[in-house]
């Protein structure tokens, strides 16, 4: 069996010194892929660098929403220069109507210049969504959509905006929520995507699924959300990450470094 991992922060500081451990028990478990998201500035080279290590690596450079605030005025440029030598995908980026305090139009702006760059030269997409789900539409259908793909992770959205979002070229993921007992949305938005949109992963070292004793979460662990979805699917756990995988694989093929170290 094989699976794949389509969001990650094993680059986190709480994982420094293990993360090699980490890498070799999610390979152990079928991990075949594991894209490490970045998070802001300082932390792309780092990224890089990991992903370097090891074939089932792959790299994603953006500003999360969250640090928008300590970008650099030339970020954009430092950006596409990364992803043009490197050929990593493009994230975590996207829009966060829960943070306190934040700039709407900040963000809009940030996200737009991400996909802009995305477009030119690409690549596909790691997106955060959070209470933004009709403005995030609105900004993938004035900009074509997502010709290169892209993920929306941690799915929190309805059913009903999975279709729209998959007409804009999105992959649809869930993390460890939907291994939550309570999380009646999200469990019927996963039986909402369409086969070949479906992707699956953990967000490590956060979202730990249920049921799992362990201080962090890891790649590894993706193995229970797997189950998950296949169970709320009514489908087989071989059948959902059979299909998973390729889907993954599919959406970051677009990448030169997934060329180069495609698992």
């Amino acid at each position: 069996m094989k699976l794949y991992d389509v969001h990650t922060h094993i680059q986190d500081e709480r994982m420094a010194g293990i993360w090699q451990q980490v890498v070799q028990r999610a390979v152990a478990e079928g991990v075949r892929g594991i894209v490490i998201c970045g998070l802001h500035e300082g932390d792309w080279d780092e990224v890089l660098a990991m992903a370097a290590t090891h074939e089932a690596l792959v790299p994603a450079l953006g500003i999360h929403p969250w640090f928008i605030e300590n970008r650099s005025p030339r970020w954009a440029d430092i950006l596409a220069q990364k992803l043009e030598s490197n050929g990593a995908a493009v994230g975590e980026i996207g829009l966060d109507r829960m943070i306190r305090p934040r700039n709407d139009d900040d963000q809009e702006q940030v996200l737009i210049r991400h996909l802009e760059i995305a477009h030119d030269l690409k690549l596909p997409v790691n997106l955060h969504c959070r209470s933004a789900w009709g403005r995030m539409m609105a900004i993938l259908k004035s900009m074509g959509g997502l010709p290169y793909g892209g993920v929306v992770h941690s799915w929190s959205g309805s059913a009903e905006m999975v279709r729209e979002f998959e007409k804009l070229g999105c992959y649809i993921s869930f993390s460890g929520s939907v291994t939550r007992p309570d999380n009646k949305k999200v469990q019927k938005a996963v039986k909402a995507v369409s086969r070949d949109r479906l992707v699956l992963e953990t967000d490590s070292p956060d979202i730990l699924p249920t049921g799992i004793e362990s201080d962090l979460n890891e790649p590894a662990f993706v193995r229970s959300v797997l189950e998950s979805v296949a169970f709320l699917r009514g489908e087989s756990v071989d059948d959902v990450a059979g299909y998973t995988y390729e889907n993954a694989v599919r959406l970051f093929s677009g990448c030169r470094w997934n060329e180069r170290n495609r698992p």
